[in-house]
């Protein structure tokens, strides 16, 4: 895997989201170092926080040469589908007087259903659905770096049949940045 230099935001909702992007990201061949900027929810409503900073963002990517950088967002859907949450982000940015997000930006979008935790304990090998809530990892986060590590493998390899629908839009997602790294 290559490795280039590009802008990178990260808008999120907690460290548990930071620390698997920022792996991902790296174990994929991006360069995270002074050209990183991360946009996490300070406390409070996370979900919220991303939606309601997301066109913010978005209007600061757009403003760049658009071959030189990309936002990479995570948010959770709850208890929402991953349309629903996508919808609402869209909605976010109609309301700010901005186009939707368009095929060829380097936006990517992760959602996971329910929440982070369940991507993470099915990398783990857990048996897992997208309507329970897993356990967080408090004051551990970095536990998910060798699941990560073999997510980006799967994403390359193709990932099985049981692989959580929300994973598996998120490695389409994952086409929206990839061109930066050519």
């Amino acid at each position: 895997m290559s490795q280039r230099r590009v802008q990178i935001v990260i808008l999120c909702e907690d460290k548990q989201q930071e620390v698997f992007a920022r792996h991902f990201l790296k174990k994929r061949g991006f360069i995270l170092d002074r050209n990183l900027r991360i946009e996490i929810c300070p406390k409070g409503a996370g979900e919220q926080f991303v939606r309601k900073r997301y066109p913010t963002e978005v209007k600061a990517y757009r403003s760049k040469n658009y071959l030189s950088g990309m936002l990479v967002v995570l948010i959770d859907a709850d208890k929402k589908t991953v349309e629903e949450r996508l919808k609402q982000l869209d909605d976010a940015l109609i309301e700010d007087l901005q186009q939707i997000r368009l095929p060829k930006e380097a936006i990517a979008i992760f959602i996971p259903k329910r929440n982070i935790e369940t991507w993470i304990h099915y990398l783990q090998g857990e048996t897992v659905d997208e309507e329970t809530e897993y356990s967080k990892f408090l004051n551990n986060e970095s536990v998910c770096k060798p699941d990560v590590e073999n997510l980006v493998n799967q994403c390359y390899q193709g990932l099985d049949e049981n692989t959580p629908p929300s994973l598996q839009a998120a490695c389409g997602e994952l086409q929206r940045i990839l061109p930066l790294l050519e």
